[in-house]
């Protein structure tokens, strides 16, 4: 699965500037709820496979056999539909909702964040299933006799198919929950924050907590099978160099390495240091991709990439919901490989979903989805063809031996590659290295993320305290140990494809919350069109609150100083604000307004909020965003290097508009064009047969943290 080695603590960009709050990062408490149901559960499993491992291999066979021989469907099924459902998501009409207010700008520019995503679709287990599965493939060879030429042109396509686009649909579809409900609603950075618009305060109870006890289960059974895979992987590897024997020795030993890595990285504090070094990976990773292509024949490669290329696209509808209903692959191929892949996928999700949603802030939907599936699975492309094909290779110079070695032993197949070019010494000490640190890397990320799954975050920012992030390297090292031991890499299979289904109930709970805030999304620009007519934003707002065109030509000419600013909030803005929030109280409104001072400086803000009982409230927020003096304005104010608009902003971000040179009568109006839009959106959730019921900032039950960012 995805590395996500990037530092998953340090991906929250700072809000944009002006948006109506500071954010001191603060330690986040433990949920302990979530935390102690979720670690009982762990503990009594690992507990169960070390004392009774005779018992736990045969339930967990018998339940793996049931499930692929009874729910296979399902699980294809569901991949489909979460497939379907981004891309909908995507290219309809809310792709362009954004990833955070509407006033924020993405954090990373296109390059570096095209950057991370590719790093995030490297791991030590694409290099153990890149010849391991295509292998299989050939000899399995599903819809095909095995070793026939349809064969040999679908085996690359199948470990293509099961490390693309439906997994990636799964990161994008938990990635966009994550970020939508904390970025742009200011809910808790957790996946109960998508349960909301369908379970109301409910998702703040034991709901939310059994939720979030499946997610942290799901999440640390896909972080161990990714540990397993590394640690068999690394251990073959270690035994070519340095004779190292395979088996429960050194595999522990290799576990041990990442506790203790864990351990240094949370009392030191080098996460960054770590996850720098992991960073030399995407390079020692394309250092070994271009050998392998340059070492093997070239030009068969290619043509075989470009082949891939072209079938993948074809043939991924009817692959994408094959179940093989007439022509079943022989020696449960499917449980093995599309079930697996498909569970581990779901049980990654919150791990690489929540790395994405940080990297992506200020993005919109459709950015963000687009992406997450062709980037990742880009470079994903590459290596499977070129290092897959390489072994089809051996296949077709009638190399046989190599490819029933392959299927005997995956954690060598990658290394038996290797061996056919020169230099084999090199370039697998090389790739121990590699794995090496992605293994470790990916043990440090996997703890911290579940300490923050089991923490109540304060903002989004926030990572939950070093004595957790070691209790869940412990616990994962441990269950990783006791479920090797029952039957290595298989165990940990059958059990993640178990895992897989009771939280693949909760990928569709995501989809419907993710579906109905976007609804709320639509009617809100519905209500914003119809309640205004066509014409530019400001012309509209100014015209209609009566402004001339005299005033709006010079304050086209005018750049305010901070004492400008602060001076028509204090006695222009604020004064109006507070004259229609005291009316809404004399007509029955449940109102606040307060004024706030802009953090680091003496200019006021003032916030309006209007509350309906269940249903989304009514924000209208003035507030001082600092620009820098455009180049052409120098000649206009040469001693100035900053001037202020006084923006608006609505729950969801700016509104786009500068009130400076309104009167107070124009601000009034503007107050009361958007308390009418709002009215206008509520009655018309309404009428759509949804609550508008996405709670963002204080409407929010007081005993839930969450991030109190405006804007």
């Amino acid at each position: 699965m995805a590395s996500a080695t990037h530092d998953v603590s340090n991906d929250v960009p700072s809000e944009a500037q002006g948006n109506g709050s500071s954010h001191t990062p603060a330690r986040s408490k433990v949920n302990l709820p979530v935390f102690i149901g979720s670690a009982v559960i762990i503990i009594a499993f690992t507990l169960w496979a070390w004392l009774a491992p005779d018992t736990a291999y045969t339930t967990l066979e018998a339940v793996f056999l049931w499930i692929g021989e009874n729910l296979g469907w399902y699980y294809i099924l569901t991949a489909g539909i979460v497939v379907v459902f981004v891309l909908i998501v995507a290219f309809s009409r809310v792709g362009r909702t954004k990833m955070g207010p509407d006033h924020s700008k993405p954090k990373y520019n296109l390059f570096t964040w095209t950057a991370m995503l590719f790093a995030a679709g490297i791991g030590v287990d694409l290099m153990f299933f890149s010849i391991s599965g295509p292998a299989t493939n050939l000899t399995t060879a599903p819809g095909n006799e095995a070793g026939s030429s349809g064969a040999t042109e679908m085996a690359v396509l199948w470990t293509l198919f099961h490390y693309g686009i439906p997994g990636w649909a799964m990161y994008a579809l938990m990635g966009m929950a994550f970020g939508l409900f904390a970025y742009r609603y200011h809910l808790p950075l957790s996946i109960r924050s998508a349960l909301y618009p369908i379970i109301g305060k409910r998702a703040q109870g034991a709901t939310g907590d059994g939720i979030e006890i499946a997610a942290v289960i799901g999440t640390i059974f896909g972080i161990a099978t990714s540990l397993g895979i590394g640690v068999v992987f690394l251990n073959y590897g270690l035994e070519w160099l340095f004779g190292i024997e395979q088996g429960t020795g050194a595999q522990a030993g290799l576990i041990v390495l990442a506790v203790i890595v864990v351990i240094f990285s949370a009392v030191s504090g080098v996460d960054k240091g770590i996850r720098r070094l992991a960073e030399l990976n995407v390079i020692f990773a394309v250092i070994l991709l271009l050998y392998v292509l340059i070492a093997g024949e070239t030009t068969y490669l290619l043509n075989a990439l470009v082949k891939n290329i072209g079938d993948f696209a074809a043939f991924f509808p009817s692959m994408l919901f094959d179940t093989f209903a007439y022509n079943p692959p022989e020696g449960q191929w499917l449980e093995w490989w599309t079930l697996f892949f498909w569970a581990w996928w779901i049980a990654w999700a919150p791990f690489v979903g929540l790395f994405l949603a940080r990297i992506s802030r200020g993005r919109t939907l459709r950015q963000f989805v687009v992406g997450t599936l062709i980037i990742p699975f880009g470079f994903i492309l590459l290596w499977i063809s070129i290092f897959g094909n390489g072994a089809i290779w051996q296949f077709l110079q009638g190399n046989t031996e190599f490819i029933t070695n392959a299927v005997a032993s995956p954690e060598a197949s990658y290394y038996l590659l290797l061996e056919q070019y020169p230099g084999a010494t090199f370039t697998i000490g090389l790739s121990v290295i590699t794995g090496l640190l992605f293994y470790i890397t990916s043990a440090d990320s996997g703890a911290l993320v579940m300490a923050n799954f089991t923490s109540k975050s304060l903002s989004a920012s926030d990572d939950g305290a070093p004595w957790l992030r070691v209790f869940w390297a412990l616990a994962t090292g441990a269950l990783t140990l006791a479920v090797l031991m029952l039957d290595g890499v298989y165990t940990l299979q059958m059990a993640t494809v178990i895992i897989g289904l009771p939280f693949s109930v909760v990928m569709y709970l995501l989809m419907i919350g993710v579906w109905r805030a976007l609804r709320m999304e639509r009617y809100n620009r519905d209500s914003r069109e119809a309640t205004q007519p066509w014409m530019p934003a400001e012309g509209s707002r100014s015209e209609r609150s009566g402004m001339t065109w005299r005033r709006r030509l010079a304050r086209g000419m005018h750049f305010p100083s901070a004492k400008q600013a602060t001076e028509f909030i204090d006695t222009v803005a604020a004064p109006a604000v507070e004259e229609v929030a005291s009316e809404l109280r004399e007509q029955g409104g449940h109102v606040s307004c307060e004024r706030g001072t802009v953090p680091g400086t003496t200019i006021p803000h003032v916030d309006l909020h209007v509350y309906f009982g269940e249903q989304t409230e009514f924000k209208y927020q003035v507030y001082p965003v600092a620009y820098s003096v455009p180049s052409f304005a120098r000649s206009m104010r040469p001693t100035e290097e900053t001037y202020y608009r006084v923006e608006t902003f609505s729950a969801t971000g700016s509104e786009g508009h500068d009130l400076m040179g309104y009167t107070q009568e124009q601000v009034i109006a503007d107050v009361l064009d958007s308390y009418e839009r709002h009215l206008t959106f509520l009655t018309m959730s309404e009428e759509g047969g949804q609550s508008a019921s996405l709670h963002t900032d204080s409407n929010i039950p007081d005993d839930w943290d969450h991030d109190r960012t405006h804007g």
